[in-house]
């Protein structure tokens, strides 16, 4: 019974791996945090930087956040997780800016901002800072599981991103190239 599932993985797994060696990925994938940072970034600055100005006040319907308001959400996420592991919160980062900067520049500009302090941030951190626990909301965690919620956060608002900009009529860039 273990050779057949020896023999099984082996036949799944191998072509997959072929096939990564073969194709050309976006830089980042399977290259650590840092990498998948760096490509969930570029995503992001893409998306937005390819989506016309008169899209960042679309929403799919209403009560639901606009283009401007999900990018906005993600800058203001990055900086207040990463606030949680020391960094401090700009001065100039107020409440309500979610919805109050709709300009696509600024967002542009937030966007940019927050994801490169949380790719300088985790590049300057120690492994062992990474099992420093911190406080957050109602619970225990670690600089480590912070930068994993900063992530996966990132990752999922990326996603509806792409479905925003395909039902707004806006090709994610990325997928003109494949």
């Amino acid at each position: 019974m273990k050779k057949a599932l020896l023999l099984l993985l082996l036949i799944t797994v191998r072509p997959t791996l072929v096939l990564a060696q073969n194709q050309k990925l976006p830089e980042g994938i399977w290259e650590g945090y840092d990498g998948e940072w760096l490509h969930v970034s570029q995503q992001l600055v893409a998306l937005a930087e390819a989506t016309p100005a008169e899209k960042f006040s679309w929403r799919p319907a209403p009560g639901v956040r606009a283009t401007s308001e999900v990018y906005m959400h993600i800058a203001l996420a990055n900086v207040y997780l990463l606030s949680v592991t020391g960094p401090k919160m700009p001065a100039e980062m107020k409440e309500g800016m979610e919805k109050s900067v709709t300009a696509k520049a600024e967002v542009i500009s937030w966007l940019k901002r927050s994801l490169d302090a949380v790719k300088q941030a985790h590049l300057a951190v120690t492994p062992k800072d990474l099992e420093r626990k911190v406080h957050i909301a109602d619970r225990d965690a670690t600089v480590d599981g912070m930068y994993l919620r900063i992530i996966v956060h990132a990752n999922e608002h990326m996603g509806q991103l792409i479905a925003y900009a395909r039902m707004s009529g806006v090709v994610p860039p990325w997928s003109n190239s494949q």
